[in-house]
């Protein structure tokens, strides 16, 4: 059995849901992506949570797909997981948090797009690195190109450049960036004020506010997770993917 990659705890009505996969640096694996999925499904269910927070052990809070698998793997299972984790936190009846500590590339964009209300270290660093393995950010454009203004999507997009916590706040991809040591305090902070929510409140305001992103997600789902299968199995992305990986050797 392998260890547990994603975490499950519960105090004062907020369900905490932690990436813990420091081998690589909490990458979108096959197991933390279905490992992810079961401890969504927990709290929505969970009738001990008002508000599921999701955060990451390590400097890193996701470093997008796990290039090791799709190099070498099924190209359309990953996709097909990704846009599912990012329905759920869309859907989930209760309001997502996303307490964004450091580094979030790639697919990983797209779990802190999903989320509700995302608190970001100010420092905290974001790059739509697709482009430069031959790919597009096709899964994730689902709930990114909503939050993003469109020039701030066209450029992130288009050149893969780093931006920080500060930066994505006013382009709209993050809801509050704060200096590292005021993180924890402000996550804390909104996490409370959330849970102060009535349960019928905050199911039917979700629902109000999930609507347009939902039917976005079932009506483009398939169409970019195959999108994203096609590129990850083309000979140029898998060249590309082949050097990356030993570069980092």
């Amino acid at each position: 059995m392998a260890d547990e990659l994603v975490h499950y705890a519960v105090a004062d009505e907020v369900a905490t849901i932690t990436l813990d996969s420091p081998h690589n640096r909490n990458a979108l694996s096959a197991q933390l992506v279905r490992e992810l999925g079961e401890r969504l499904e927990r709290a929505e269910a969970d009738e001990a949570a008002k508000v599921v927070l999701l955060r990451a052990e390590g400097t890193v809070f996701c470093s997008g797909a796990d290039l090791s698998e799709a190099s070498t793997g099924a190209p359309e299972d990953a996709p097909r997981g990704i846009v599912r984790l990012q329905r759920m936190i869309v859907g989930s009846s209760k309001p997502v948090v996303l307490r964004l500590q450091g580094a979030v590339r790639a697919g990983g964009i797209g779990l802190v797009a999903a989320a509700d209300v995302v608190v970001a270290n100010e420092d905290a660093t974001f790059a739509l690195t697709e482009v430069k393995l031959g790919l597009a950010p096709a899964v994730i454009s689902l709930t990114v190109l909503p939050r993003l203004t469109s020039r701030a999507a066209a450029y992130t997009f288009l050149t893969g450049e780093t931006f920080t916590g500060a930066e994505a706040e006013r382009m709209g991809l993050v809801t509050r960036a704060v200096p590292a040591d005021g993180l924890d305090a402000e996550v804390e902070r909104v996490c409370a004020s959330l849970a102060t929510g009535a349960v019928q409140g905050l199911r039917e305001t979700k629902a109000l506010l999930a609507h347009d992103l939902l039917e976005r997600i079932d009506r483009l789902g398939d169409d970019v997770a195959a999108q994203s299968a096609r590129l990850f199995g083309s000979a140029e992305a898998r060249e590309a993917m082949t050097a990356f990986l030993a570069r980092k050797k």
